[in-house]
């Protein structure tokens, strides 16, 4: 919500390719989205914990909160993984008025290239 408002979802990609392919999709489906800060060597530290390998919280809230929460899922990928990943953090649009607005399904598909829905 703070990174992207009621309207939009963040997306966190880590290729340019990937991140303009989402927008794109955004734009058909009606399902918008909006790049986030994608700068895993500045966030990764926020998990940083004395216990574990990586706490599932970040210890500033105000550090770019919703990057890290991408960052903290794609680090457990496969190490051995190439190829594209894309976060989307869709705590914005996915409800208005306490209902939910069915975002989503319509971004996903069109992404897929799904008839109907390509974009």
């Amino acid at each position: 919500l703070i990174c992207t408002g009621k309207k939009h979802a963040g997306i966190l990609a880590n290729t340019e390719a990937i991140e303009k392919r989402i927008f794109d999709c955004g734009l058909s489906s009606g399902d918008l989205v909006y790049p986030m800060l994608y700068c895993p060597e500045l966030l990764k530290p926020e998990f940083a914990s004395k216990v574990a390998d990586m706490k599932n919280s970040v210890k500033d809230r105000g550090n770019a909160q919703s990057s890290c929460a991408g960052h903290f899922i794609e680090s457990h990928l496969d190490p051995s993984y190439e190829g594209e990943f894309v976060h989307v953090d869709m705590a914005g649009p996915d409800t208005k008025n306490e209902m939910a607005t069915g975002y989503g399904p319509p971004l996903i598909l069109s992404l897929l290239g799904a008839p109907g829905f390509e974009p």
